[in-house]
């Protein structure tokens, strides 16, 4: 088969490889579409040393079952489908207690690290265990359905934190994730959302998507301006889709007495903490990881547009030129946002 192969960062070959092997509880998937993550970017430059080449990335994908293991149930050649990213073993401790996202033997397709590798899904086939499959709604085509994986961890996030009705919220970064939270926070029922970012026309983009007021923070006194619309006490909740010290910091001042920040970014391995602050105001802090069986109502959201991804996919191109869209991603051309790679 043909696959996008990563094979020294900054270097990304379409070419032949052997077609992976199968185990009796997988299913071998042609792929028909795989988004390009912005871990895959960061691990095709090397940045995050999870990418270790050679290896074929991608995470972000549907298609349709080409062959079953021979102990395979309820799965037919034909069939759609999508895949979590996420491999789990379900016997640990964890996978145990329902939190398969935090399985001690956890793998992610498209990954290649010190403990493992796993060849992803830009290839023209790519082999699955049966328990992370799910079947597509008839109403989403295989390039929309490449998007659940991205708004799966948009909603885990959203879960994660405590939410009322009719609450305030603020979402620092307008990337991807912070764009699908946005959505997801609207579809739950926020009263009102405040989104931060240094691009203008991202900002313009989450207020078309359901933002109701979009901060520069290169120019706006955020933690201000974020007081001014919530009587003087600050947002019930915050979510930090970017990673850095500075965005995490924003994400703190911005938040109420007793209110919660959820973070999802992890560009930085670490941050300074404003532990004075926190403790004094009682804020909660709630790490997000991935997600965790919320692909069913991720595809019915995606099916019945509740959330639409329509606006987020910048271009489909065919996997064969993914090297020169990998190197427009990672030189952060303007406008682009997710890009598809299909056959």
């Amino acid at each position: 088969m043909r696959a996008l192969v990563l094979e020294a960062y900054g270097r990304l070959v379409y070419r032949d490889v052997p077609e992976p092997g199968m185990g009796p509880r997988d299913v071998l998937v042609a792929v028909r579409a795989c988004g390009i993550c912005g871990s895959d970017v960061h691990g095709y430059d090397g940045s995050t040393g999870r990418r270790i080449p050679p290896m074929i990335m991608g995470h972000e994908a549907s298609g349709v079952i080409s062959a079953v293991g021979a102990e395979v149930s309820d799965w037919r050649p034909g069939d759609r489908v999508t895949f979590d990213s996420t491999i789990y073993c379900g016997v640990c401790h964890f996978c145990r207690r329902g939190q398969m996202n935090l399985c001690e033997d956890r793998r992610v397709l498209g990954v290649s690290c010190a403990e493992y590798r796993q060849d992803g899904a830009f290839a023209e086939y790519v082999a699955v265990p049966q328990h992370i499959l799910y079947r597509l709604p008839d109403e989403l085509d295989f390039t929309h359905a490449a998007m659940v994986e991205a708004l799966s961890v948009a909603v885990h996030a959203v879960g994660r934190v405590p939410l009322s009705l009719n609450d305030s919220a603020v979402v620092v970064g307008a990337g991807m994730i912070g764009l699908l939270i946005i959505q997801t926070l609207r579809a739950a029922g926020c009263g009102q959302i405040i989104v931060v970012d240094i691009d203008q026309e991202r900002l313009k983009l989450a207020c078309s998507l359901g933002a109701d007021q979009g901060l520069n923070s290169a120019s706006d006194d955020v933690a201000a301006r974020v007081l001014q619309r919530t009587d003087g006490r600050g947002a019930d909740v915050a979510f930090e889709a970017v990673g850095l010290p500075a965005t995490v910091m924003l994400a703190l001042q911005a938040v109420r007495k007793g209110g919660a920040v959820g973070l999802v970014g992890n560009l930085s391995a670490s941050t300074e903490f404003p532990l004075q602050a926190v403790v004094t105001r009682e804020v909660t802090l709630y790490g997000s990881c991935a997600s965790n069986g919320e692909y069913p109502a991720c595809l019915a959201m995606m099916a019945r547009r509740a959330v639409d991804v329509r606006p987020l996919i910048s271009a489909v191109a065919p996997v064969a030129e993914g090297a020169s869209w990998f190197d427009r991603l990672a030189n952060r051309e303007p406008g682009l946002l997710k890009v598809i790679l299909t056959p």
